[in-house]
């Protein structure tokens, strides 16, 4: 129990420092007798701390491969969390939705430059708005992460698998022709979402990684620029504010819903 309570105090104390959250395969090609394995990581800039399977943590984590579908399973505070066998040869599309959490703003500069950093125009304006302090307030926030890893011959789509708001690959990284990029399409509520900033980290071969923002058209697709041997973290937040009732249980005046989306680039 006493190691379950450091995990819980270290997992809770990470968004205060980081940012994006996301699924990290250790492989994002396997053989079809092989197994998939990834990392929880929350950090910034396609880096950061590696967290334990925590059931408590998570509404829901999935599998998803052709028709077959199954409940993610470890035991408590395993890692790497992610560690399956496959359910079938073909694209696996493995999905995650945290549990609602929460990070105070002492410091509105803070809050401002996160904001900006997001693209949430008029942020300041509509905070006043609402007769909101400016320091000593909350946010609450959602985790909706993707990761598409190819099994055997990797054939296969990935499809909306009804998150709140996801990514969803309209060309298959490991099978399709991504010489004029990678098209994804950004939902939010089931409903496309135009317009939006994107953000995508670029995570080369060596390391090193470099990050560049894109927007959805009309329909929420963007075209993404990739590189063979490279692997990606697409990133995009909702800003909104919370209904009565979760302002009145959580505490909160803000409320984020962070949608993330990772694959990897076949080396040529």
């Amino acid at each position: 129990m006493r190691i379950l309570a450091i995990l819980l105090t270290v997992f809770a104390a990470l968004p205060a420092q980081s940012h994006e959250f996301w699924i990290e395969p250790l492989a994002y090609q396997v053989d079809s007798d092989g197994m998939i394995s990834g990392e929880l990581i929350n950090g910034q800039e396609f880096s950061g701390a590696h967290l334990g399977y925590l059931p408590q943590r998570f509404e829901r984590f999935t599998v998803a491969a052709g028709m077959r579908q199954n409940d993610v399973e470890n035991r408590l505070g395993a890692r790497p969390a992610l560690n399956i066998d496959p359910l079938a040869e073909g694209l696996h599309v493995i999905s995650y939705q945290s549990r609602l959490a929460t990070i105070g703003y002492s410091e509105w500069a803070k809050f401002l430059a996160f904001a900006e950093h997001k693209d949430f125009a008029d942020i300041e304006a509509i905070h006043d708005a609402r007769g909101l302090p400016r320091t000593g307030f909350s946010e609450g926030y959602w985790r909706f992460a993707k990761t598409l890893v190819g099994v055997g011959n990797a054939m296969g789509r990935d499809f909306n698998t009804g998150l709140a708001t996801e990514f969803v690959a309209l060309d298959n990284p490991y099978t399709d022709d991504l010489s004029n990029g990678i098209r994804v399409q950004l939902f939010y509520l089931g409903n496309q979402r135009a317009d939006a900033q994107v953000e995508l980290f670029e995570k080369a071969p060596d390391g090193t990684v470099a990050v560049t923002l894109h927007r959805t058209d009309a329909m929420g697709v963007a075209t993404l620029p990739v590189k063979a041997g490279h692997s990606y973290l697409v990133d995009a937040v909702v800003l909104r504010e919370p209904d009565p009732e979760l302002v009145g249980e959580a505490d909160i005046v803000w409320e984020t819903l962070w949608a993330a989306l990772t694959f990897g680039v076949p080396a040529e």
